[in-house]
Formats: C-alpha cells, structure tokens, sequence
C-alpha cells in the first residue's frame, strides 16, 4: 500500500528556513519520480520541484529556483525539500507526490511565511 506521509511544516518569518519530509511506504523512492506540489488559498496547486530516479537529478519551479532544494535519502525511503530565503508567496500546503500506476498524494503540511 503506497503511502506518503508529510512533515516539517510550520510558521516562519521571511528570509526563514524551513525543511519538508515526505516519509514514503509501499514503494521505493529511488525507482520513481518524486515531486513536491504546492497550493496556497485560492490558487490552483502548482509543481515546485522533482527529482528523477536514475542520477538524482533535480528540477524546480521558477518561482522557487535558488532558494529550494529537493533531495533523497534512498536508506530512510523519504525526500525533504529545504527551503530557504522564504518569502511571503510561499505559503501554502505542500504535498509530496508520486506516481505508481497512479498518482498518490499526501495530506500535505502547511508552511506559513509571514512576519
């Protein structure tokens, strides 16, 4: 059973750091894709980072370029997310994301950014 299951989430002022696991179970994170969705209120969720199976390589959001960073621990099964320099406009639930035939989401942790 494909689970994934978010934490790190939190109240920060800007120019803060903050750094979201995403705990996964049922699968191997090192076989797929691993992504990391954002959705702030009102707004449509948004892909703010990936990272590919063979090589690790990595792929962010304009938005969030420089700042964010998304890696893998293959022996704990997770991925984080560091995020630093936050900003106001990163508030938002984050959800952690693969697809295993079909898609599986996490019920997200919030990062709050305010001063």
């Amino acid at each position: 059973q494909v689970q994934l299951v978010e934490s790190g989430g939190g109240w920060v002022q800007p120019g803060g750091s903050l750094r979201l696991s995403c705990a996964a179970s049922g699968f191997t994170v090192s076989f797929y894709v691993m992504r990391w969705y954002r959705q702030a209120p009102g707004k449509e969720r948004e892909l703010v980072a990936s990272i590919i199976s063979t090589g690790g390589d990595t792929n962010y959001a304009d938005s969030v370029k420089g700042r964010f960073t998304m890696s893998r621990d293959n022996a704990k099964n997770t991925v984080y997310l560091q995020m630093n320099s936050l900003k106001p406009e990163d508030t938002a639930v984050y959800y952690c994301n693969v697809v295993v035939g079909v898609g599986y989401w996490g019920k997200g942790t919030l990062v709050t950014v305010s001063s």
